[in-house]
């Protein structure tokens, strides 16, 4: 068979791929290690496919997928999560024989998903990135604890989300916090907090093989969850030229292939933007950009087949994306100044929006939304993950 088989159907974006691709009568395989995903019951799902756990069962998973790859001959494979990548890039050689896949060379991978080596090669490359202190020994802490500005955030080198970070208003609590998280996430590093007030822009991006840049995208995050920092329940598109350049300048000093978002935040006080992560495949609020005419997943499929594409270099403004549930309901429960945005929460038939999960073409994966968040109850593991990827879960 011909088509696209993407991993990873219980999350969001995933569905914006799904139905992405499925409107373009591209066959649409989707796979994922529960029945309960919001991708499976999309009407551009061809075929379901339940493989073995990444996370427990990772031997297994690419023993599935090498037979799977050499038996149904697909075209193209679209890996969606980090532990999904992280296996399939260890096996790069030996799968593309197979199919094609759009992901950036290992090496390259691994300076996007380390933020420590990010930070070092954005710094040399001139863009701009919170002071950062690097731990070699824990009892460094006691020796920089008075050579930094508080507040700060101590967050993981490699980690997604809002998985193992902690924002220290003080110096007292700094080594406790830090010795905590250390022991989940080994020697995470210290960074001092951008202040408050200032945008949060994600740019997004797509390049051919040849690092040429084919389109790219940018919005801003109205809302959050948490509320101190993490995905977008509520996001809007919007230009930026200055945050943009910085952000295609990066990739393209990584030699980058395929799809990326760069998350900026903005200091208020002199507007300079700060670099915070690279997001080295699709993001959450995808859907936004699909929207609003960047169609990134086709063109991505366009791209792995070698086949020829039109740089896009316009898109719709003020277009806007909600992910209502469970992300803009916990944002709206946790968010001290909910009653500023009382009228616009109960908003739901706005304008030039778009939706994480419901779409009126396509209903049922609202089914398969709700059945996943049971699977989260009853399942340890599933719940921890998601708790760990919301910064529900205490690293301790």
């Amino acid at each position: 068979m011909s088509g696209v088989f993407v991993t990873d159907g219980r999350w969001h974006k995933t569905l914006a791929v799904v139905r992405s691709l499925g409107k373009k009568n591209i066959n649409v395989t989707c796979g994922d290690s529960t029945n309960l995903c919001s991708s499976f019951f999309s009407r551009y799902c061809n075929k379901k496919i339940l493989y073995p756990s990444v996370k427990k069962n990772p031997k297994k998973f690419i023993e599935f997928l090498s037979r799977e790859l050499e038996e149904k001959k697909y075209s193209v494979l679209f890996p969606m999560e980090e532990d999904t990548i992280n296996l399939i890039t260890d096996n790069l050689e030996a799968f593309s024989k197979d199919v094609s896949i759009p992901l950036v060379n290992r090496e390259t991978l691994a300076i996007a998903m380390n933020k420590g080596e990010l930070v070092k090669f954005a710094s040399n490359s001139g863009i701009p990135c919170p002071k950062t202190y690097f731990i070699k020994d824990l009892n460094d802490i006691k020796a920089i604890e008075n050579k930094i500005n508080f507040p700060v955030i101590i967050k993981p080198t490699r980690s997604s989300g809002a998985k193992g970070v902690k924002y220290i208003e003080f110096k007292k609590d700094l080594e406790k916090e830090y010795r905590k998280i250390h022991n989940i996430f080994p020697y995470p590093l210290i960074q001092e907090r951008i202040p408050s007030g200032g945008e949060a822009i994600g740019v997004s991006a797509i390049f051919n093989q040849d690092s040429n840049l084919i389109a790219s995208f940018t919005h801003r995050r109205i809302r959050e969850y948490p509320v101190t920092g993490g995905a977008s329940t509520l996001c809007e598109s919007c230009l930026r030229p200055s945050i943009t350049d910085l952000a295609i300048e990066l990739l393209k000093k990584l030699n980058w292939f395929g799809v990326a978002m760069v998350e900026f935040k903005v200091n208020p006080g002199d507007n300079t933007p700060y670099l915070m992560e690279i997001n080295p495949r699709f993001w959450g609020s995808l859907q936004l950009a699909i929207y609003s005419g960047v169609d990134f997943p086709y063109l991505l499929y366009k791209i792995a087949l070698k086949e020829k594409v039109i740089k896009i270099k316009e898109y719709k403004i003020g277009t806007k994306f909600r992910w209502l549930i469970p992300g803009d309901i916990l944002n709206f429960i946790s968010n001290p100044e909910r009653l500023k945005i009382l009228p616009d929460f109960f908003n739901f038939f706005e304008k030039n929006i778009t939706h994480a999960i419901f779409a009126w073409e396509d209903p049922l994966p609202i089914l398969g939304n709700i059945l996943t968040g049971l699977m989260f109850i009853y399942d340890k593991d599933m719940r921890d993950h998601l708790l760990l990827k919301l910064g529900m879960l205490k690293t301790q």
